[in-house]
Protein backbone atom coordinates (compact mmCIF):
# COMPACT_ATOMS: atom_id res chain seq x y z
CA UNK A 1 0.00 0.00 0.00
CA UNK A 2 1.32 3.43 -0.95
CA UNK A 3 0.84 5.88 1.97
CA UNK A 4 1.52 9.72 1.69
CA UNK A 5 1.94 10.67 5.71
CA UNK A 6 1.52 14.47 6.42
CA UNK A 7 3.06 15.38 9.15
CA UNK A 8 2.41 19.25 10.92
CA UNK A 9 3.62 20.98 13.85
CA UNK A 10 3.17 19.56 17.18
CA UNK A 11 4.92 17.72 20.18
CA UNK A 12 3.89 14.16 18.85
CA UNK A 13 6.07 15.07 15.85
CA UNK A 14 8.14 12.51 17.17
CA UNK A 15 5.03 9.72 17.22
CA UNK A 16 5.31 10.23 13.24
CA UNK A 17 8.82 9.26 13.59
CA UNK A 18 8.00 5.69 15.08
CA UNK A 19 4.65 5.93 12.56
CA UNK A 20 6.89 5.98 9.75
CA UNK A 21 8.81 3.13 10.71
CA UNK A 22 6.39 0.84 12.10
CA UNK A 23 4.46 1.60 8.36
CA UNK A 24 7.35 0.29 6.07
CA UNK A 25 7.98 -2.99 8.36
CA UNK A 26 4.08 -3.24 7.91
CA UNK A 27 5.54 -3.92 4.45
CA UNK A 28 4.18 0.05 2.99
CA UNK A 29 5.79 1.77 0.71
CA UNK A 30 6.10 5.81 2.72
CA UNK A 31 6.06 9.21 1.68
CA UNK A 32 6.69 12.23 3.88
CA UNK A 33 5.02 15.58 3.91
CA UNK A 34 6.03 18.29 6.30
CA UNK A 35 4.97 21.87 7.35
CA UNK A 36 7.82 24.53 7.98
CA UNK A 37 5.98 24.18 11.92
CA UNK A 38 6.84 20.34 11.75
CA UNK A 39 10.03 21.11 10.83
CA UNK A 40 10.58 23.46 14.14
CA UNK A 41 10.32 20.12 16.26
CA UNK A 42 12.38 18.01 14.17
CA UNK A 43 14.26 18.01 10.81
CA UNK A 44 13.70 15.93 7.66
CA UNK A 45 16.45 13.11 8.10
CA UNK A 46 14.60 10.79 10.49
CA UNK A 47 11.61 10.64 8.05
CA UNK A 48 14.03 10.38 4.93
CA UNK A 49 16.32 7.32 6.39
CA UNK A 50 13.03 5.43 7.72
CA UNK A 51 11.01 5.45 4.40
CA UNK A 52 14.15 6.04 1.83
CA UNK A 53 12.31 8.41 0.22
CA UNK A 54 12.54 12.80 -0.26
CA UNK A 55 10.79 14.03 2.14
CA UNK A 56 8.75 17.32 0.76
CA UNK A 57 8.30 20.22 2.39
CA UNK A 58 7.97 23.07 -0.26
CA UNK A 59 5.42 23.55 -2.26
CA UNK A 60 7.24 25.73 -4.55
CA UNK A 61 10.28 23.63 -5.11
CA UNK A 62 9.78 22.09 -8.30
CA UNK A 63 12.31 20.56 -9.69
CA UNK A 64 11.22 18.08 -12.42
CA UNK A 65 9.41 19.93 -15.25
CA UNK A 66 7.43 16.86 -16.53
CA UNK A 67 5.20 16.71 -13.20
CA UNK A 68 3.31 19.17 -10.41
CA UNK A 69 5.08 17.77 -7.55
CA UNK A 70 2.03 18.07 -5.45
CA UNK A 71 -0.37 16.20 -7.81
CA UNK A 72 1.70 13.83 -8.61
CA UNK A 73 2.23 13.18 -4.94
CA UNK A 74 -1.56 13.18 -4.51
CA UNK A 75 -2.23 10.81 -7.47
CA UNK A 76 0.62 8.62 -6.10
CA UNK A 77 -1.19 7.44 -2.87
CA UNK A 78 -2.97 4.90 -1.79
CA UNK A 79 -3.67 6.32 1.90
CA UNK A 80 -3.34 9.36 3.06
CA UNK A 81 -2.28 10.08 6.75
CA UNK A 82 -2.12 13.22 8.82
CA UNK A 83 -0.28 12.66 11.91
CA UNK A 84 -0.15 14.60 14.27
CA UNK A 85 -2.94 16.77 12.55
CA UNK A 86 -2.72 20.63 14.57
CA UNK A 87 -5.95 22.43 14.78
CA UNK A 88 -4.88 24.62 11.98
CA UNK A 89 -3.89 21.87 9.88
CA UNK A 90 -7.41 20.41 10.58
CA UNK A 91 -9.03 23.71 9.93
CA UNK A 92 -7.47 24.35 6.55
CA UNK A 93 -8.49 21.20 5.07
CA UNK A 94 -12.06 21.80 6.30
CA UNK A 95 -12.03 24.84 4.09
CA UNK A 96 -10.36 24.02 1.37
CA UNK A 97 -7.10 26.33 2.20
CA UNK A 98 -4.21 25.02 0.11
CA UNK A 99 -1.41 27.28 1.62
CA UNK A 100 1.20 24.94 1.92
CA UNK A 101 2.67 21.56 0.60
CA UNK A 102 0.42 19.18 3.21
CA UNK A 103 -2.89 21.22 2.69
CA UNK A 104 -2.46 22.04 -1.00
CA UNK A 105 -1.18 18.29 -1.85
CA UNK A 106 -4.26 16.77 0.17
CA UNK A 107 -7.09 18.81 -1.19
CA UNK A 108 -5.89 17.64 -4.71
CA UNK A 109 -6.40 13.78 -3.47
CA UNK A 110 -8.94 11.98 -4.25
CA UNK A 111 -7.84 9.02 -1.65
CA UNK A 112 -9.14 8.27 1.77
CA UNK A 113 -7.72 10.64 4.20
CA UNK A 114 -6.90 10.00 7.74
CA UNK A 115 -6.69 12.22 10.43
CA UNK A 116 -5.01 11.95 14.01
CA UNK A 117 -5.47 14.83 16.15
CA UNK A 118 -3.06 16.18 18.58
CA UNK A 119 -3.65 19.23 20.79
CA UNK A 120 -4.10 20.94 24.08
CA UNK A 121 -7.24 19.74 25.64
CA UNK A 122 -9.20 22.75 25.37
CA UNK A 123 -8.11 23.22 22.14
CA UNK A 124 -9.75 20.11 20.72
CA UNK A 125 -13.24 20.57 22.92
CA UNK A 126 -13.14 24.07 21.27
CA UNK A 127 -16.91 24.82 19.17
CA UNK A 128 -14.97 25.96 15.88
CA UNK A 129 -12.27 22.26 16.23
CA UNK A 130 -14.73 20.51 16.48
CA UNK A 131 -17.03 21.83 14.03
CA UNK A 132 -14.19 21.59 11.37
CA UNK A 133 -13.99 18.52 12.21
CA UNK A 134 -17.24 17.64 11.74
CA UNK A 135 -17.22 19.13 8.15
CA UNK A 136 -13.74 16.56 7.39
CA UNK A 137 -16.14 13.81 8.69
CA UNK A 138 -19.01 14.83 6.21
CA UNK A 139 -16.50 14.86 3.45
CA UNK A 140 -15.73 11.36 4.62
CA UNK A 141 -12.42 12.05 6.07
CA UNK A 142 -11.97 9.35 8.73
CA UNK A 143 -10.80 10.64 12.07
CA UNK A 144 -9.25 8.71 14.45
CA UNK A 145 -9.56 10.37 17.82
CA UNK A 146 -7.10 11.37 20.18
CA UNK A 147 -6.54 9.57 23.30
CA UNK A 148 -6.88 11.00 26.86
CA UNK A 149 -3.31 11.13 28.62
CA UNK A 150 -0.28 13.49 29.61
CA UNK A 151 0.11 16.42 27.44
CA UNK A 152 3.16 19.12 26.45
CA UNK A 153 0.98 21.31 28.48
CA UNK A 154 1.24 19.76 31.86
CA UNK A 155 -2.69 18.68 31.66
CA UNK A 156 -3.44 15.34 31.63
CA UNK A 157 -6.18 15.03 29.37
CA UNK A 158 -8.03 14.46 25.60
CA UNK A 159 -5.68 15.67 23.04
CA UNK A 160 -2.94 13.22 23.07
CA UNK A 161 -2.16 11.58 19.45
CA UNK A 162 -3.41 8.15 19.06
CA UNK A 163 -0.47 5.50 19.29
CA UNK A 164 1.45 4.67 16.04
CA UNK A 165 -0.42 1.12 16.15
CA UNK A 166 -3.64 2.60 16.68
CA UNK A 167 -3.54 4.57 13.69
CA UNK A 168 -2.27 1.24 11.97
CA UNK A 169 -4.88 -0.84 12.95
CA UNK A 170 -7.27 1.70 12.31
CA UNK A 171 -5.94 1.77 8.81
CA UNK A 172 -5.38 -2.05 8.53
CA UNK A 173 -9.02 -2.01 9.54
CA UNK A 174 -10.27 0.19 6.31
CA UNK A 175 -8.34 -1.91 3.94
CA UNK A 176 -10.26 -4.85 5.02
CA UNK A 177 -12.69 -3.18 4.67
CA UNK A 178 -12.82 -2.32 1.04
CA UNK A 179 -11.25 -5.98 0.68
CA UNK A 180 -15.08 -7.41 1.59
CA UNK A 181 -16.87 -4.15 -0.16
CA UNK A 182 -18.39 -3.30 3.28
CA UNK A 183 -20.68 -6.49 2.74
CA UNK A 184 -22.16 -6.05 6.30
CA UNK A 185 -23.22 -2.84 5.58
CA UNK A 186 -26.28 -1.64 7.18
CA UNK A 187 -26.42 -4.71 9.72
CA UNK A 188 -27.19 -4.68 13.62
CA UNK A 189 -24.63 -6.99 14.70
CA UNK A 190 -24.14 -8.00 18.78
CA UNK A 191 -21.16 -9.71 19.63
CA UNK A 192 -20.75 -11.28 23.50
CA UNK A 193 -17.00 -11.74 24.41
CA UNK A 194 -14.19 -12.57 27.66
CA UNK A 195 -15.54 -14.50 30.94
CA UNK A 196 -18.08 -13.68 33.23
CA UNK A 197 -17.50 -13.60 36.84
CA UNK A 198 -19.60 -14.82 39.86
CA UNK A 199 -19.08 -13.23 43.39
CA UNK A 200 -18.80 -15.24 46.10
CA UNK A 201 -17.96 -12.51 48.76
CA UNK A 202 -16.65 -8.95 49.08
CA UNK A 203 -13.08 -10.39 47.78
CA UNK A 204 -13.35 -13.78 45.77
CA UNK A 205 -15.44 -14.65 42.91
CA UNK A 206 -15.52 -17.59 40.04
CA UNK A 207 -14.72 -17.09 36.37
CA UNK A 208 -12.68 -19.22 33.80
CA UNK A 209 -9.94 -18.33 31.23
CA UNK A 210 -11.50 -16.47 28.44
CA UNK A 211 -9.84 -13.86 27.24
CA UNK A 212 -12.19 -12.12 25.25
CA UNK A 213 -10.17 -12.36 22.00
CA UNK A 214 -12.52 -13.69 20.01
CA UNK A 215 -15.18 -12.02 20.64
CA UNK A 216 -13.49 -8.71 19.95
CA UNK A 217 -12.11 -10.28 16.69
CA UNK A 218 -15.21 -10.86 15.38
CA UNK A 219 -16.39 -6.88 16.44
CA UNK A 220 -13.46 -5.15 15.38
CA UNK A 221 -14.12 -7.44 11.76
CA UNK A 222 -17.44 -6.94 11.41
CA UNK A 223 -17.27 -2.94 12.53
CA UNK A 224 -14.35 -2.93 9.24
CA UNK A 225 -16.84 -4.54 7.42
CA UNK A 226 -19.95 -1.70 8.11
CA UNK A 227 -22.13 -3.31 10.53
CA UNK A 228 -23.46 -1.31 13.18
CA UNK A 229 -21.84 -3.73 16.02
CA UNK A 230 -22.62 -3.46 19.85
CA UNK A 231 -19.95 -5.52 21.95
CA UNK A 232 -20.99 -7.16 25.53
CA UNK A 233 -18.18 -7.85 27.21
CA UNK A 234 -17.37 -8.91 30.51
CA UNK A 235 -13.55 -7.92 32.46
CA UNK A 236 -11.34 -8.04 29.92
CA UNK A 237 -8.11 -6.07 29.30
CA UNK A 238 -8.63 -5.85 26.13
CA UNK A 239 -8.94 -1.80 24.40
CA UNK A 240 -12.40 -1.65 22.88
CA UNK A 241 -12.19 -1.86 18.89
CA UNK A 242 -13.01 1.41 17.12
CA UNK A 243 -16.35 2.77 15.44
CA UNK A 244 -17.54 -0.45 18.29
CA UNK A 245 -20.63 0.27 20.89
CA UNK A 246 -19.36 -1.34 23.94
CA UNK A 247 -21.18 -2.49 26.75
CA UNK A 248 -19.39 -3.77 29.97
CA UNK A 249 -21.00 -6.45 32.32
CA UNK A 250 -20.06 -8.49 35.13
CA UNK A 251 -21.81 -11.63 35.66
CA UNK A 252 -23.83 -13.97 33.83
CA UNK A 253 -27.28 -12.29 34.87
CA UNK A 254 -25.49 -8.75 33.80
CA UNK A 255 -25.10 -10.41 30.30
CA UNK A 256 -28.33 -12.03 30.30
CA UNK A 257 -30.07 -8.64 30.72
CA UNK A 258 -27.76 -6.68 28.48
CA UNK A 259 -28.49 -9.00 25.56
CA UNK A 260 -32.03 -9.77 26.25
CA UNK A 261 -32.70 -6.15 26.23
CA UNK A 262 -31.14 -5.73 22.93
CA UNK A 263 -31.90 -8.82 21.44
CA UNK A 264 -35.02 -6.97 19.38
CA UNK A 265 -32.66 -4.36 17.32
CA UNK A 266 -30.58 -6.87 15.96
CA UNK A 267 -30.05 -8.55 12.65
CA UNK A 268 -26.95 -11.02 14.08
CA UNK A 269 -26.15 -12.32 17.25
CA UNK A 270 -23.39 -14.02 17.67
CA UNK A 271 -22.40 -15.50 21.45
CA UNK A 272 -18.29 -15.83 21.76
CA UNK A 273 -18.62 -15.35 25.54
CA UNK A 274 -18.03 -18.18 27.89
CA UNK A 275 -20.08 -17.53 30.21
CA UNK A 276 -20.53 -18.92 33.70
CA UNK A 277 -23.17 -21.88 34.27
CA UNK A 278 -23.10 -21.62 37.38
CA UNK A 279 -23.68 -18.77 40.47
CA UNK A 280 -23.59 -19.14 44.05
CA UNK A 281 -27.09 -19.36 45.91
CA UNK A 282 -25.99 -16.31 48.08
CA UNK A 283 -23.57 -13.82 48.43
CA UNK A 284 -21.66 -12.93 51.40
CA UNK A 285 -21.45 -8.92 51.84
CA UNK A 286 -18.41 -9.29 53.70
CA UNK A 287 -15.53 -11.63 53.83
CA UNK A 288 -15.67 -15.51 53.91
CA UNK A 289 -13.17 -15.87 57.05
CA UNK A 290 -11.46 -19.33 57.01
CA UNK A 291 -12.47 -21.87 59.15
CA UNK A 292 -11.47 -25.48 60.14
CA UNK A 293 -11.95 -28.46 57.56
CA UNK A 294 -13.47 -28.36 54.61
CA UNK A 295 -15.84 -25.76 53.03
CA UNK A 296 -18.84 -26.33 51.23
CA UNK A 297 -20.64 -24.03 48.78
CA UNK A 298 -23.55 -24.32 47.13
CA UNK A 299 -24.50 -23.18 43.61
CA UNK A 300 -27.14 -22.80 41.12
CA UNK A 301 -27.88 -22.74 37.51
CA UNK A 302 -27.45 -19.40 35.51
CA UNK A 303 -29.89 -18.49 32.37
CA UNK A 304 -28.75 -20.04 29.36
CA UNK A 305 -28.19 -17.07 27.46
CA UNK A 306 -27.86 -19.08 23.83
CA UNK A 307 -31.03 -21.40 24.82
CA UNK A 308 -33.17 -18.14 25.72
CA UNK A 309 -31.86 -16.55 21.83
CA UNK A 310 -32.63 -19.44 20.37
CA UNK A 311 -36.30 -19.84 21.98
CA UNK A 312 -37.18 -16.36 21.48
CA UNK A 313 -35.76 -15.13 17.89
CA UNK A 314 -37.85 -13.89 15.16
CA UNK A 315 -35.71 -12.52 12.70
CA UNK A 316 -32.43 -12.26 14.29
CA UNK A 317 -29.28 -15.05 12.80
CA UNK A 318 -27.90 -16.97 15.89
CA UNK A 319 -24.44 -17.98 16.06
CA UNK A 320 -23.12 -20.01 18.98
CA UNK A 321 -19.88 -21.03 20.38
CA UNK A 322 -18.74 -24.53 21.73
CA UNK A 323 -16.03 -24.50 23.46
CA UNK A 324 -14.55 -28.20 24.03
CA UNK A 325 -12.02 -30.46 24.93
CA UNK A 326 -13.25 -33.71 23.54
CA UNK A 327 -15.72 -34.78 20.94
CA UNK A 328 -15.85 -31.70 19.03
CA UNK A 329 -18.23 -32.77 16.36
CA UNK A 330 -21.05 -34.59 18.51
CA UNK A 331 -20.82 -31.58 21.44
CA UNK A 332 -21.05 -28.87 18.51
CA UNK A 333 -24.29 -30.76 16.45
CA UNK A 334 -25.71 -31.72 19.57
CA UNK A 335 -25.79 -27.82 20.85
CA UNK A 336 -26.58 -26.51 17.35
CA UNK A 337 -30.01 -28.69 17.66
CA UNK A 338 -30.98 -27.88 21.52
CA UNK A 339 -30.31 -24.07 21.47
CA UNK A 340 -32.08 -23.74 17.81
CA UNK A 341 -29.11 -21.85 16.69
CA UNK A 342 -27.98 -21.00 12.84
CA UNK A 343 -24.61 -22.24 13.26
CA UNK A 344 -22.32 -23.47 15.94
CA UNK A 345 -18.55 -22.43 15.97
CA UNK A 346 -16.78 -25.26 17.43
CA UNK A 347 -12.86 -24.81 19.01
CA UNK A 348 -10.63 -26.97 20.71
CA UNK A 349 -9.86 -24.87 24.02
CA UNK A 350 -7.94 -28.30 24.94
CA UNK A 351 -5.26 -27.10 22.01
CA UNK A 352 -2.99 -24.94 23.92
CA UNK A 353 -2.29 -23.41 20.66
CA UNK A 354 -5.76 -22.27 19.85
CA UNK A 355 -7.18 -22.11 22.97
CA UNK A 356 -8.63 -19.16 25.05
CA UNK A 357 -4.89 -17.47 26.01
CA UNK A 358 -3.69 -18.04 22.70
CA UNK A 359 -3.55 -15.46 19.91
CA UNK A 360 -4.26 -18.10 17.14
CA UNK A 361 -7.66 -19.94 16.88
CA UNK A 362 -8.89 -23.07 14.33
CA UNK A 363 -12.77 -23.84 14.27
CA UNK A 364 -15.43 -25.94 12.69
CA UNK A 365 -18.71 -23.84 11.54
CA UNK A 366 -21.29 -26.52 11.69
CA UNK A 367 -24.77 -24.90 10.18
CA UNK A 368 -28.34 -25.71 10.64
CA UNK A 369 -29.01 -26.59 7.03
CA UNK A 370 -25.96 -29.86 7.57
CA UNK A 371 -23.57 -27.54 6.02
CA UNK A 372 -19.95 -27.92 7.71
CA UNK A 373 -16.91 -25.30 7.18
CA UNK A 374 -13.31 -25.75 8.48
CA UNK A 375 -11.28 -22.91 8.86
CA UNK A 376 -7.53 -23.63 9.98
CA UNK A 377 -5.06 -21.99 12.74
CA UNK A 378 -4.73 -18.54 12.06
CA UNK A 379 -4.50 -15.19 13.83
CA UNK A 380 -7.99 -14.48 15.63
CA UNK A 381 -9.00 -11.19 13.68
CA UNK A 382 -8.43 -13.36 10.39
CA UNK A 383 -10.55 -16.40 11.95
CA UNK A 384 -13.23 -13.66 12.49
CA UNK A 385 -13.02 -12.17 8.85
CA UNK A 386 -13.19 -16.08 7.82
CA UNK A 387 -16.24 -16.48 10.18
CA UNK A 388 -17.75 -13.67 8.73
CA UNK A 389 -17.23 -14.77 5.43
CA UNK A 390 -18.65 -18.37 5.94
CA UNK A 391 -22.23 -16.51 7.15
CA UNK A 392 -22.19 -15.13 4.08
CA UNK A 393 -21.71 -17.58 1.70
CA UNK A 394 -24.34 -19.52 0.22
CA UNK A 395 -27.13 -16.96 1.78
CA UNK A 396 -26.44 -18.25 5.40
CA UNK A 397 -26.96 -14.48 6.08
CA UNK A 398 -28.89 -12.55 3.59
Amino acid sequence: MKILLSVTGGIAVYKAIDLTSKLVQAGHEVKVLMTQSAQKFVTPLPFQALSRHEVHTDLFDETNPEVVKHIDLADWADINIVAPATASTIGRLAHGIADNMVTTTLIASTKPTFIAPAMNSNMYRNQAVQRNMALLREMNYHVIDPNSGFLACGYIAEGRMAEPLEIIQSIEAFIIGQRYLQDYAGRRLLVTAGPTIERLDAVRYMTNHSTGRMGYALAEAAASRGADVTLVSGPVQLTPPKGVRVVNVESAEDMFEAVKSRMDSQDIIIKAAAVADYTPESRLEGKLKKQEGNLELSFKRTTDILNYLGEHKTHQYLVGFAAETEQIEKYAKDKLKKKNADVIVANNVGDTSIGFKSADNAVQLFFKDGSTRVIEKMPKLDVAHEILTALKKDDHVR
